[in-house]
């Protein structure tokens, strides 16, 4: 199956908001591709550590809210 992997991202930002701890630190339990892909644009701490989680950057905490506003949030 073909994946959007700029769709990907965008959603995976998203669904980080929803597992944030310690203020920026998330779990990393998504593709390897969409992980790279985040860590090259600058959203995320390098995910080839041996840490179980990720640190969102500034830009990434940014987008995720973005996104998740965008995508997830509920209307009230």
């Amino acid at each position: 199956m073909a994946c959007d992997i700029d769709r990907a991202a965008d959603m995976v930002l998203a669904l980080m908001q929803l597992t944030l701890h310690e203020g920026r630190r998330t779990w990393k339990s998504y593709d390897w591709e969409v992980m790279n892909t985040l860590f090259e644009r600058g959203y995320i701490s390098d995910p080839r550590s041996k840490a179980k989680s990720v640190v969102l950057t500034e830009a990434g905490m940014a987008r995720g809210r973005a996104m998740f506003a965008r995508h997830l949030e509920a209307a009230v």
